[in-house]
């Protein structure tokens, strides 16, 4: 499932995908799967990319429509 929310918070804070990645110490394209839903992040990687974009777990990625 496409993590629309990521790419969202991402764009608001005006990030490419690179620099993301860069900011959380991953490669571009961890960034794209992640966001394409192809590849399920470690809760590491999930609390550091969320420090970066100031959002919480829920924000990014807890579905709502699954609860």
């Amino acid at each position: 499932m496409k993590n629309l929310k990521l790419k969202s918070a991402r764009a608001a804070k005006d990030l490419s995908q690179q620099q993301l990645a860069d900011l959380v110490g991953v490669s571009r394209q961890t960034i794209n799967a992640i966001e394409k839903g192809d590849y399920n992040p470690t809760i590491r990687l999930c609390i550091a990319i969320c420090k970066v974009l100031d959002r919480t777990l829920d924000d990014l990625f807890w579905d709502n429509e699954e609860a």
